[in-house]
């Protein structure tokens, strides 16, 4: 499914080469099995982001994805958090990724939403579909609050919610994290990282190993390589 791996560029640090990839990233949107409004919501998010100034794109997406949890494109730090489960959920992540072929970098962690969309990109319309299914309700969660923060990214989020044929209660979704403190603000961040400084020291001295956690420049590094070759390869989906 090609919609997937541009959906994954889409939602990855914003870079020149993306920006440059434009014409090919709205043919494959144009020709997607999704529903008209939400093709034309892409459209408009790509029109929006690539009509404006890059650095300003790139600021927009550090403070959405890279200050707090809430937003986080780590799957499992919505489902496990730092316990100690995070780590084989990893591991059994990665044996995934291997047992169908694909090596990633040591530095990108195998959660990664851009990277586990990429990886469902290449696995058939049908496994796709089930993949998307395993983590819509993190995706619904992700939707809804960048909704809350007004952001145009909820537009790449609710297309793969589309894609997966997910029938989930939105609403409900929204009523729930309606009074959600925002944990973007400087006392929260200064929060997690005391917490994750505890966690390092609880950690290194019972040699219980990492939590996984990337830090904000290592989160900033695992970007996946834009192959733009790819999106003329096959029919568009």
């Amino acid at each position: 499914m090609k919609i997937l791996r541009v959906l994954s560029l889409l939602m990855d640090y914003p870079t020149q080469e993306l920006l440059d990839a434009r014409p090919a990233l709205e043919e494959v949107v144009a020709g997607a099995s999704l529903p008209a409004d939400s093709k034309q919501a892409l459209q408009d998010f790509i029109a929006r982001k690539f009509s404006g100034d890059l650095l300003q794109w790139q600021e927009e997406y550090d403070g959405l994805f890279e200050r707090g949890r809430s937003l986080s494109l780590l799957l499992f730090e919505h489902v496990h958090g730092e316990s100690r489960d995070r780590g084989q959920a990893m591991v059994d992540l990665m044996n995934q990724y291997k047992q169908a072929g694909l090596e990633i970098s040591v530095n990108e962690l195998p959660d990664y939403i851009p990277l586990y969309l990429d990886f469902l990109s290449t696995q058939g319309e049908e496994n796709a579909r089930l993949g998307l299914q395993e983590v819509a309700h993190i995706l619904a969660l992700l939707a809804c609050r960048l909704e809350q923060r007004s952001s145009d990214y909820a537009a790449v989020f609710h297309g793969l919610i589309k894609l997966s044929e997910m029938n989930l209660d939105l609403a409900d979704l929204r009523a729930q994290i309606a009074e959600e403190k925002p944990d973007n603000t400087a006392k929260e961040l200064d929060k997690v990282w005391e917490e994750e400084m505890v966690n390092f020291m609880d950690n290194a001295q019972s040699s219980c190993g990492s939590t996984n956690r990337p830090s904000e420049g290592q989160r900033r590094d695992q970007h996946i390589p834009l192959n733009t070759d790819l999106l003329t390869a096959s029919p568009a989906n």
